[in-house]
């Protein structure tokens, strides 16, 4: 009996009755840390309580993130439990509070968390579900890496194994998933500004687990976790709802497997459909079909080999009308496409007059299965036939051509007598004219020559007068057999011409598509092993034979580059045929005038101004590639040579654009050295000897000693900040984060820059009262250092420099002002660039470039920021604005 589909299937019910008085469960899932799950919950949970919703955090980590952090300020946050652990004290999560609390969502951040001994559940998704039956929302993060069946996938991509897993059922009942996105380059860029992990661990992490191809496969991962649950709770919507399928959303590939037919080929036809869609399939054994086939249960080894391949298997029990129980299975599980072997080939007669059961199958399908896509699979265990044989443009064999020609006469004769016999006409040369036009289609001008002068004396002999001879006793047919002979050798001839024009037009057709296809595989292709591998395989593919290329190694020897099947030697023979033709630029081997007995044919292939490699060709019977063939293979090799040369052109353009900006660094860092380091030495030598002249007095002596002192600062702060950029560089700056008062970091740079800030007026616009912030004071200084000092360098004597900061949010916007020419336009980030300064001359001034690239480096180390820009209040002069985050945000009023 068959299911009424006005109904809702009370099995899809069931879910929505358990899930009644229970909290509705959302998952803001990523594919890594720093995507922004726990800041989207937040953004979430704010508009929850916008619209009334009371809201308490039970546990948000912020992980030092001002954003995050800022989001926090005017949300209800739960105290946490204190426990004894390992020597301290820890905190978690209160999760008796929290049920007390009773608030309409909880925001439970991290679900996949182990909790500390002692604690009621081991694992916080066991607290989320407890919360969740006591009829509170939550709101909960997770990574794509902690779901339970993609930890060994997660394991072989990344080469990590998390140990911190989440059942699937978890995310099974969550009524809602939101997938938190970010490009792979975007987290990247965020880990190395420190906003995912402190800078020592985001140079580790960069290199290892949040390399850019792991994150595109966590990312894939992430996606199609969050599709399948959306695609579950369609299903389910559409069960509960008595909705028809399938609707065109996720696709699902079902693969059919009736009795008596073996079905492995549909099984494997199915699995990598489904690898290519990257979606579900499904396999189905029919167990009623065999009434009236074998009786042999084959499905079950097809059945088992789906199922080592990974496919959801069920029998489906069918009676009288197996089409529509199979299309209503494909409904209720939204299948799209279904995948179904071929019945086996049998008379057109035999099928019409008793069809089997498989045969009504497929055209009941075809006639009802109008919303799916329906692919039939040979069977390669059922009997075959030949391959159709293509039209030769000349005759292989002019005697069973011949005998072909006398057959066709001899039939077309026969047909001719009995129409002479029951229904006399004029015209039965015309079928004699019709066997010429076929003979000539089929077997070409030979063969229709010959059918045409046959036909002349049979037709003589058996249809003038008189009858049976080879007299003509009429003129009138006499001169009817001269045109049917000069008719027929014509149309003949233009019949087998046609077909000689269309044999060469395919011809040239497989030349442009092969030509078309393999240009298409060599500009996909990113590297040169790619087109060496694409070149290989679609040789061998298009002549059914072998393939090799040889290319030069680093010493000029050729050497295998790639081969098709993988070969990893060659005979010293087809070598030596190899390297002339990589020497003379000409082909050698089977076919050619050089070294002919070898059993490679090797085309050279030829750059724009060298020989790039060798393609070898071997046929597996032996024989020598004919005109057209060759013709094929000089234009492939044609194509690999370009292919080949691009991608050497391109690794040539990358190599010289390393050298070229690693000259551009060396000669910007020897021009500072040179110039910027030499100056205060020289300044330093020049009051050292003025030191040793006789008669100075104690002013002047005091004043040497003071440039000696100025200039040896500075000069220790030119190879500081190099010191500071090869750190950087190799990210080895760890920040030692401390309390820092500003007020005191402003009194110890303006100290060490006392000399430099003499000719100007400093003003410190630093409350006494603001908070420190976190950092590393050393660090932190060197960035006032670098700072004020370029603020003294582009300031007129007698101006004035401001300093100054105050809180904002969460964290210190800290800012350097001075009354010099200002940037250019359009200068505000290049102006942290390393050597910006040099490229730019500068009229002279010292410094060695690197002194705000390195502050950039050092505040971004902290988790901050800097900026450039123009004055606050629009005047001439520069703005440098550092945002620092506080030591402490959650003692701010």
């Amino acid at each position: 009996m068959m299911p009424d589909r006005t109904r809702p299937d009370p099995e899809a019910l069931l879910p929505e009755a358990r899930r009644e008085g229970r909290g509705r469960l959302k998952v803001f899932l990523g594919a890594a840390p720093g995507v922004g799950k726990t800041y989207a919950m937040l953004e979430a949970a704010r508009r929850r309580r916008d619209e009334g919703a009371s809201v308490l955090i039970g546990v948000v980590e912020a992980h030092g993130r001002a954003e995050t952090e800022a989001l926090l300020r005017d949300l209800e946050v739960l105290p946490r439990q204190p426990f004894y652990h390992g020597g301290r004290i820890l905190h978690e999560m209160d999760l008796d509070a929290l049920i007390a609390a009773r608030p309409d969502l909880a925001l439970i951040d991290e679900l996949a968390h182990s909790n500390l001994s002692g604690t009621r559940h081991e694992k916080r998704w066991q607290d989320v579900e407890e919360v969740l039956a006591a009829g509170i929302d939550v709101f909960t993060t997770l990574n794509v890496q902690h779901v339970e069946t993609l930890n060994d996938t997660v394991a072989r991509i990344t080469g990590i194994r998390v140990r911190e897993t989440v059942p699937d059922r978890v995310l099974e009942e969550a009524h809602e998933i939101e997938l938190v996105d970010l490009p792979p380059d975007e987290l990247i860029a965020r880990l190395r500004a420190g906003k995912v992990y402190v800078q020592d661990q985001a140079a580790r992490a960069v290199a290892n687990f949040f390399a850019k191809g792991n994150l595109t496969a966590l990312r894939e991962l992430a996606m199609r976790t969050a599709a399948d649950r959306v695609d579950a709770q369609l299903r389910e919507h559409m069960a509960a709802h008595a909705i028809e399928g399938p609707w065109p959303t996720q696709e699902r590939v079902l693969v059919l497997l009736p009795d008596g037919i073996e079905g492995r080929d549909a099984v494997r036809i199915a699995k990598r459909a489904a690898d290519r869609a990257r979606v579900e399939w499904l396999a189905v054994g029919l167990t009623e079909l065999s009434r009236e086939g074998t009786g042999v249960p084959r499905p079950a080894q097809a059945l088992r080999l789906a199922q080592r391949l990974g496919a959801e298997v069920s029998q489906l029990q069918v009676d009288r009308d197996p089409g529509a129980e199979i299309l209503d299975y494909a409904r209720r599980h939204n299948v799209r496409r279904v995948v179904l072997p071929r019945p086996p080939p049998r008379p057109w007669a035999a099928r019409l007059l008793r069809p089997r059961a498989h045969e009504r199958l497929l055209r009941q399908l075809l006639r009802e299965g109008q919303d799916y896509e329906l692919t039939l699979v040979a069977d390669s265990a059922a009997p075959r036939r030949g391959p159709a044989r293509r039209p030769r443009l000349l005759p292989a064999d002019p005697l069973r051509d011949a005998g072909r020609a006398v057959l066709a006469v001899a039939l077309t004769s026969a047909l001719a007598l009995a129409i002479d016999r029951f229904l006399p006409v004029v015209s039965l040369s015309l079928l004699y004219m019709t066997a010429v036009v076929a003979m000539a289609a089929r077997l070409g001008l030979g063969a229709s020559v010959a059918t045409a002068a046959l036909s002349f004396f049979v037709y003589n002999f058996l249809f003038t007068r008189p009858r049976y001879t080879l007299e003509v006793w009429s003129q009138s047919e006499l001169l009817t057999l001269v045109l049917f002979l000069v008719a027929s050798i014509v149309t003949g001839n233009l019949a087998a011409r046609l077909r000689s024009r269309v044999i060469a037009q395919r011809a040239i057709a497989e030349r442009t598509s092969t030509l078309y296809d393999f240009s298409r595989k060599a500009a996909a292709a990113a590297s040169f092993d790619d087109v060496v591998w694409a070149a290989v395989s679609h040789v061998a593919a298009v002549l059914q034979g072998e393939a090799i290329l040889l290319a030069p190694d680093a010493e000029g020897r050729l050497a295998i580059a790639g081969a098709f099947p993988p070969e990893d030697r060659i005979g010293p023979r087809e070598l030596s045929a190899a390297r002339y033709a990589f020497d003379h630029g000409e082909a050698a081997g089977q076919g050619s005038g050089t070294l002919p007995a070898a059993r490679w044919l090797f085309l050279p292939l030829s750059g724009a101004d060298r020989r790039l490699g060798v393609l070898g060709i071997a046929t597996p019977d032996g024989r020598s590639a004919d005109p057209a063939e060759r013709r094929l293979l000089e234009a492939l090799a044609d194509q690999v040579a370009l292919a080949l040369e691009r991608i050497r052109l391109s690794e040539d353009l990358a190599q010289s654009r390393v050298a070229s900006e690693a000259e551009r660094l060396r000669s910007a860092l020897l021009s500072s050295v040179s110039h910027d380091l030499r100056t205060p030495l020289v300044s330093i030598l020049g009051a050292a000897e003025g030191l040793e002249l006789p008669g100075l007095g104690p002013e002047q002596r005091g004043a040497l000693t003071e440039v000696i002192r100025e200039e040896g600062e500075r000069l220790d702060r030119y190879i500081q900040n190099l010191l500071d950029m090869s750190r950087l560089g190799h990210g080895a700056l760890k920040p030692n984060r401390l309390p820092v008062d500003l007020r005191e970091l402003a009194g110890a740079a303006r100290h060490r820059l006392r000399g430099v800030l003499r000719p100007f007026h400093l003003e410190v616009q630093i409350d006494p009262r603001l908070p420190p912030v976190s950092g590393d004071p050393i660090l932190l200084e060197q960035v006032l250092v670098n700072i004020l000092d370029n603020a003294a360098k582009y300031s007129d004597p007698g101006a004035g420099i401001t300093l100054g900061a105050r809180v904002q949010g969460a964290r210190v916007a800290l800012w350097i002002e001075d009354h010099g020419p200002g940037l250019p336009p359009g200068s505000q980030e290049a102006v942290f660039d390393m050597f910006w300064r040099a490229e730019q001359g500068d009229g002279g001034r010292t410094g060695t470039g690197l002194g705000l690239a390195i502050c950039r480096g050092i505040v971004e180390a902290h988790g901050g920021s800097i900026r450039a820009g123009a004055r606050a209040d629009h005047g001439r002069g520069t703005r440098i604005t550092l945002d620092l985050p506080l030591s402490n945000p959650e003692a701010l009023p």
